[in-house]
């Protein structure tokens, strides 16, 4: 049987090699730090390659994603002012080359594919953790819990959301059966395992979230465009002045504490502290991308003895915007929050809006997600992370135009698929 190469860049034709490219990516970000570059090279060989088959198609007009490489472009330029600029170039380069990796997954794979290969390569990691993991003993707080073959429960956390989260969609918005049905189910039971066995605070409170939400922009989804905006803004009033209502008596301190955490967050607050303060040195351009963080470097040789953190390497300040403040300053801090909300707010545009959109409805939760764990967790700002990897794929989709739809949306009820096909416009 003969394959057209074709097929490999054309969404919805590509499904095999679409859902074993994107589960084997989610696999070396969750373990090139133990594999090494072989890994990475493994990465770039599923991606790049594909522009040799059609380059109009894989990349499109790169005119339409100066917003989204704009981050990218300045923490390069950082190199110029960079307290280390051996490293500055090398880590800018390999985000660049991460973000264009993203943005060709985008061009070429569609949300269906995205999901399983989501549901696939999470799955892969977690049985891979709980099968090679360990516990690790935190001494900040005097426990211990299993962090997997991560250096960090967080990320086994993270990982455990997302698989979590795109069992959820397979079945409730994509409407998947049949054996996609039974691995999404699978999938999701690995992954609550791997999200209690984890203990993470973060992880848990921002899965409950997210499904939350996805619950409830289905309700909104099924009104008229009309009529969503409305309840929408409804619904979020009613949030805001609930999360106020609940922080004013105390609600807070009971959830943290029954994760066994305090209002220090585990020291996060203190690191905060020093974050603010390291960003006043440099707070238009920063200290140069990836330049604080280095071995030798007085003020990180002190947060990691103080933080126990005796590999002295893999550490950060626990908020994207801080971490990207010290970085790249005021002027990275801007464009890199300029991608993530404008990712958060274009997809619910299309869902507030539009008839009928799966696709946004997926990429909107997957956003919703990175900027909620962007206050106490670094996800999107290092290359070959599936953080940045999953938003730079969400905001490259809002590039895409959709024109009429060849068949009305079919959501999943009363047993039916959601198999569906739409003309795009570069």
């Amino acid at each position: 049987m003969r394959i057209s190469k074709a097929s490999l860049v054309s969404p919805g034709t590509n499904q095999l090699y679409g859902t074993f490219a994107v589960a084997l990516s989610l696999f070396v970000f969750a373990y090139s730090p133990r594999f090494g570059q072989v890994s990475i090279l493994l990465y770039y060989a599923l991606w790049l390659p594909l522009v040799l088959i059609d380059y109009r198609k894989v990349l499109g007009n790169y005119g339409k994603y100066l917003w989204i490489f704009a981050f990218t472009i300045f923490a390069c330029l950082s190199f110029f002012w960079s307290a280390a600029p051996g490293m500055t170039m090398r880590t800018g380069v390999q985000y660049l080359s991460h973000v264009v990796c993203a943005l060709i997954a985008m061009r070429t794979i569609d949300i269906p594919t995205f999901t399983r290969g989501g549901i696939a390569g999470v799955a892969l990691v977690l049985v891979y953790s709980l099968l090679f993991g360990a516990y690790h003993y935190d001494m900040l707080d005097g426990t211990f819990s299993f962090v997997g073959a991560f250096s960090s429960k967080n990320q086994l956390g993270f990982y455990a959301s997302l698989g979590i989260y795109f069992a959820f969609v397979a079945v409730f918005t994509l409407g998947e059966r049949g054996i996609w049905m039974a691995a999404a189910g699978v999938s999701g039971l690995i992954s609550a395992y791997s999200l209690l066995a984890s203990q993470s605070a973060t992880s848990v409170l921002t899965t409950v979230a997210i499904i939350g939400l996805s619950l409830g922009m289905r309700v909104i989804s099924a009104l008229r465009p009309s009529n969503r905006k409305g309840l929408f803004l409804a619904a979020a009033m009613f949030s805001v002045v609930a999360a106020v209502a609940i922080a004013y008596s105390g609600g807070i301190d009971v959830v943290l504490g029954a994760f066994g955490k305090n209002s220090t967050l585990t020291g996060r607050t203190y690191l905060w502290q020093q974050g603010i303060e390291a960003a006043m040195a440099s707070p238009i351009v920063g200290m140069g991308y990836q330049a604080y963080w280095i071995q030798g470097f007085s003020e990180a040789e002190r947060l990691w003895e103080e933080f126990f953190i005796t590999a002295r390497t893999g550490f950060h300040f626990h908020n994207t915007y801080i971490e990207a403040i010290v970085e790249t300053g005021a002027i990275g801090l801007m464009l890199l929050t300029m991608v993530l909300v404008t990712t958060v707010f274009g997809h619910l545009k299309r869902l507030l809006s539009e008839e009928r959109d799966p696709d946004s409805m997926v990429l909107f939760g997957i956003a919703i997600l990175l900027l909620i764990r962007s206050f106490v967790e670094v996800d999107i700002l290092n290359p070959y992370h599936v953080g940045s990897f999953l938003l730079y794929f969400a905001a490259g989709k809002l590039t895409i135009k959709r024109t009429r739809p060849t068949m009305n949306w079919l959501w999943p009820e009363h047993g039916r698929s959601t198999a569906y096909r739409v003309h795009f416009s570069a």
